[in-house]
């Protein structure tokens, strides 16, 4: 029986596809058969059945986030056409509770011959809104697209981002219970995935999301739950780690094929493990293996999003570098400064000025503030006073992509303060050629070494 605390409940969902092999088995398919069947004969079949999805069933609470992974054929694109109402299933049932908006693959949803404009008043009347909640919200819609006067553009002429942009502006200002967001998402810049990523975990705490990915680390970082799906079926559900893990295993075991047998492990070992040695090095010694990573820092203040009160105000933002090298460009593991500039417009009795690097997703990968020194060393700081955050940090190796450096001042302490400007994307960074392997972040290992020990 379909709860009120359920979101989506679909029951044994199946799609299945005809296969001609010739244009003119079409026309047999719809004549000859019926022929065949008046004439007393057993109907003769022209085509071969191709099923996209067999017998899924699943159930989504309210409130749920659940990741969606499979190979490309999997029929995880079929699954959500079908959630969302564009493809009718063969057999089986959807059902609904609340208002679906989704992002699909590129092409859905928009009229290529239509206006920017003229798509976001069809998009949102089609969930349901009125023209009139339409025209109140266009604003705030092309502001989120951020494409400027190509909003007046047919949708054609529109690169992948910008349509991406626009697609993902609508379905954030048509007050849905239910978000799907396919794997669209991976055109966009780093500018905007940092703000549909501030959208999507805004989201989480009041509606339903069903995300599909390929990247097991986003679907393990944004969902408590996930469904495998291996050629149109259910193959596993669980915990986004354990699917994600079992996943990984299995795609791994098919790159391997007969070379390598790839056997589950679990451990008997209690959480904590045992007590081993701390390993002690010097300061000074190099790193032993070559990243190569080269990274450059873009200043985005000028149009970088967030808030104010009024009371203080983040001038700049940079990061300067103290190691020997080219100016401007970063190999990670060499010394850095961060400085993050304000203005106080009133006095601040207990200022702080601090700032994060984000990933793509919008994790926090590190970051610091200045509580440590005014703890120690309070400041207060007079109405018109300029000051100063400064940072001095070994800049970590980051794998390829585009960062982000959030930077925010505030006046209180670490537990009780008012962020008087928090500027989002303050700073962005752009990794390209790394050969970092694993991790989020790299570090600069100083040994690196395989022995062969008799025991």
């Amino acid at each position: 029986m379909f709860s009120r605390e359920t979101a989506i409940e679909v029951v044994n969902l199946s799609k299945c596809y005809q296969i001609y092999n010739k244009p003119h088995d079409r026309l047999k398919q719809s004549l000859l058969p019926r022929l065949r069947a008046l004439m007393g004969k057993v109907p003769q079949q022209y085509f071969r059945e191709f099923w996209a999805l067999r017998d899924v069933s699943l159930e989504v609470k309210k409130g749920e986030t659940v990741g969606i992974i499979g190979r490309n054929g999997s029929g995880k694109s079929t699954l959500l056409q079908m959630i969302c109402g564009t493809l009718n299933p063969s057999r089986g049932a959807i059902k609904i509770n609340g208002r679906v908006a989704a992002l699909l693959e590129l092409g859905a949803g928009f009229n290529p011959e239509f206006t920017g404009r003229e798509n976001v008043y069809m998009a949102a009347k089609l969930y349901g809104l009125t023209e009139a909640q339409i025209a109140s919200r266009f604003e705030r819609i092309a502001a989120f697209a951020d494409i400027g006067d190509f909003i007046e553009q047919p949708v054609k002429t529109y690169s992948s981002g910008m349509y991406v942009r626009l697609a993902f502006a609508v379905i954030a200002h048509v007050d849905a219970d239910i978000l799907v967001v396919d794997e669209a998402l991976a055109v966009g810049d780093a500018v905007f995935m940092q703000k549909c990523m501030r959208f999507i975990r805004e989201f989480q705490k009041h509606g339903t999301l069903l995300f599909v990915s390929h990247d097991t680390a986003a679907v393990q970082n944004l969902c408590e739950s996930a469904i495998w799906l291996s050629h149109g079926q259910v193959r596993m559900t669980g915990t986004s780690r354990e699917v994600s893990e079992s996943y990984l295993q299995f795609t791994l075991q098919e790159v391997y094929g007969e070379e390598a047998k790839l056997i589950s492990v679990t451990s008997d070992q209690p959480a904590g493990g045992t007590a081993s040695e701390v390993l002690t090095v010097s300061p000074r010694a190099a790193p032993v293996v070559d990243y190569g990573a080269v990274a450059s820092v873009r200043d985005n203040t000028a149009v970088a999003t967030g808030w104010k009160t009024g009371h203080a105000e983040i001038q700049s933002v940079s990061l300067t570098k103290l190691s020997a090298g080219p100016h401007g460009i970063y190999q990670g593991g060499e010394r850095v400064r961060m400085t993050v500039r304000a203005k106080a417009h009133g006095p601040l009795e207990k200022p702080a000025v601090g700032f994060l690097l984000r990933d793509r997703l919008g994790q926090d990968l590190f970051g610091e503030n200045t509580f440590p020194f005014t703890d120690r060393t309070p400041i207060r700081i007079k109405s018109g006073t300029t000051f100063e955050g400064v940072f001095e940090f070994r800049l970590p190796m980051l794998p390829d992509g585009q960062y982000a450096v959030m930077a925010s001042v505030a006046d209180g302490d670490r537990y009780d303060n008012i962020q008087h400007h928090w500027m989002h994307d303050a700073l962005i960074v752009n990794v390209t050629s790394s050969k970092i392997r694993y991790g989020l972040v790299g570090v600069p290992f100083e040994r690196v070494e395989l022995k062969i020990t008799d025991d």
